[in-house]
């Protein structure tokens, strides 16, 4: 049962990457940036909660709400400040914006609050499930975690297949030029692309720190770092592709900490990307793309 145990940790785990995974996917897939600051609005939407649930004593909905909003406004306004100037600059520029405006909401964090580890309350009210006569328990966290990730993953695929906004989004992804002629708001289609990421990275947050309860201004940098090796494994731009390398990933570096070694589990998870990579560049769902000149 032992091994069935890790198996569901891992796709728990990988749950919570795969959803990250998502919010890196559709930025890049549609703004074509990456998005290093990612990570911590993951810890933003931590400390929300925290603020709202411990500190004022709200229930735990009014707080993933709140979460939610103040994540998905921050997107926004990152979005608006930092990457719009930057639309028409070298990737190597917003790079290095991205990762200035990572650092800047830390150093924020680690102003109010401080670098001490917060105990983060888990928001999530469901029993755990015992099956095999006891033999094997799986938490409510990890029933959650892992239902929201399918639900997320069906509801952005018929979202963006299936609305006009989501249209307008395949539509930028394709050719922004060509969207602007053809009358799509660019700027207001990839803002919304940052509100809907953002949204995403609150609620990763939240199950994150529910799941493993602790929080610090540095919540959010490494599963970041991990969602973004999970969008690549999976293939970048695609989100079937995000939620599968999300699970991936999640199961690998489960597996690696239990049967291998948990100091090593990171370099392990990196080594097969690096491996996934030089057999298939693209990432296992990705696809080439092949430009005209």
């Amino acid at each position: 049962m032992s091994f069935i145990s890790y198996l569901i940790n891992g796709i728990s785990l990988g749950s919570i990457y795969a959803i990250i995974a998502l919010g890196y996917t559709m930025v890049y897939g549609i703004a074509k940036m990456l998005n290093f600051a990612h990570g911590d609005i993951i810890m933003v939407g931590g400390y929300t909660v925290f603020i709202t649930v411990s500190g004022m004593g709200l229930p735990p909905v009014v707080g993933i709400l709140l979460a939610v909003v103040v994540c998905t406004i921050l997107g926004v306004t990152v979005e608006r400040v930092a990457y719009r100037p930057l639309r028409s600059a070298s990737p190597l520029a917003v790079l290095i914006t991205a990762i200035g405006v990572s650092y800047l909401l830390q150093n924020i964090a680690l102003l109010a609050f401080g670098a001490n580890t917060k105990s983060f309350t888990s928001v999530v009210s469901v029993p755990a499930i015992k099956l095999a006569d006891g033999a094997l328990t799986i938490s409510g966290e990890t029933l959650v975690t892992i239902i929201a990730c399918i639900v997320i993953m069906v509801c952005l695929l018929t979202f963006i297949n299936k609305s006009k906004p989501g249209q307008a989004m395949l539509a930028v992804s394709e050719d922004r030029d060509a969207a602007t002629l053809m009358g799509i708001n660019v700027n207001g289609t990839i803002g919304m692309t940052f509100a809907i990421g953002s949204a995403l990275a609150a609620i990763a947050g939240v199950l994150l720190c529910s799941a493993y309860p602790s929080l610090t201004p540095y919540t959010g940098a490494m599963p970041g770092i991990k969602a973004f090796v999970a969008a690549v494994f999976g293939g970048i731009g695609s989100i079937p592709g995000a939620f599968l390398g999300g699970i991936l990933l999640g199961i690998i570096e489960n597996l690696a900490k239990a049967y291998i070694s948990s100091q090593l589990a990171d370099a392990i998870v990196f080594s097969v990307l690096i491996i996934v990579l030089l057999v298939k560049p693209t990432g296992i769902m990705g696809r080439k793309i092949s430009e005209k000149v």
